[in-house]
């Protein structure tokens, strides 16, 4: 059995259908998800659909590249049944390599033509569920405690005064951190977009695995600035790490998650 792509026409509170090819998973009462979203997405998701459903739902959370490395590494005895989220990359290399199955949903009529498109490349086996901008979260109360700068763009990362004071995730686990060094490539050719990427290395702090850590850090490792999809600090504002999503003058990416 070879893992699956969940499809649904929403992101977040639908009833979910697993009619489609996971062997014998959903007659056994069971479903082992593997997300790769925001935590909080992935317990909606695994919640509601046990509720909706009557199937117990297994679900661990990882990072797209984490999650694509699982599955590869048990492409030849698969423990998983469902994919949900995360960046599209990793889930059209999945594709790619024969590790997931093609499914037709119910409810594709009712995406948007972009989110089919990502299904029209990979054959049916992944499709996009919601997309957001990559932009950059910064903490407003650290940068006037360090007496910094709102960087107004993505060159402005660069800058000396920032060493040390900036977060993103490591393209190894992250989509999110792929989707970055993919999108300074596009802007600036390959070159200046490596030797952006480079440069940016000086000036941070942490590495983080997952995509979203850096908008929402724990206190002891907190940065004034994070890049990020600037959808996930709006989503993660909070009184003990109050931070702004921030998009960049020039070349906000979009990225669509399966």
């Amino acid at each position: 059995m070879r893992l699956s792509t969940f499809l649904s026409s929403m992101a977040i509170g639908t009833a979910i259908s697993l009619s489609f090819s996971v062997g014998g998973a959903a007659a056994a009462g069971k479903v082992n998800l593997y997300c790769s979203a925001q935590e909080d997405w992935c317990q909606v998701m695994a919640k509601g659909f046990e509720k909706a459903s009557g199937i117990t739902v297994n679900m661990t959370r990882r990072s797209s590249g984490e999650t694509f490395a699982k599955i590869k590494a048990e492409s030849k005895n698969p423990k998983g049944d469902v994919w949900w989220g995360g960046t599209g990359d990793p889930h059209l290399q999945a594709a790619e390599e024969g590790l997931s199955t093609p499914y037709s949903s119910p409810n594709q009529a009712q995406l948007q033509a972009w989110a089919v498109a990502q299904s029209d490349s990979a054959g049916g086996n992944t499709i996009g569920i919601y997309s957001g901008a990559l932009g950059f979260g910064y903490n407003e109360d650290l940068l006037k405690e360090k007496n910094l700068p709102v960087p107004a763009c993505w060159k402005d990362l660069l800058k000396p005064e920032y060493k040390g004071h900036v977060q993103m995730a490591n393209p190894n686990s992250s989509g999110t951190a792929y989707t970055t060094l993919a999108t300074m490539v596009q802007l600036f050719g390959e070159d200046e977009g490596f030797s952006f990427m480079k440069g940016l290395h000086k000036n941070i702090n942490q590495y983080t695995k997952s995509g979203s850590a850096p908008s929402n850090p724990p206190p002891a490792a907190r940065t004034p600035s994070g890049l990020c999809l600037s959808m996930t600090p709006s989503n993660r504002l909070s009184a003990a790490f109050p931070s702004s999503p921030w998009r960049p003058a020039k070349g906000p990416a979009m990225k669509s998650a399966p």
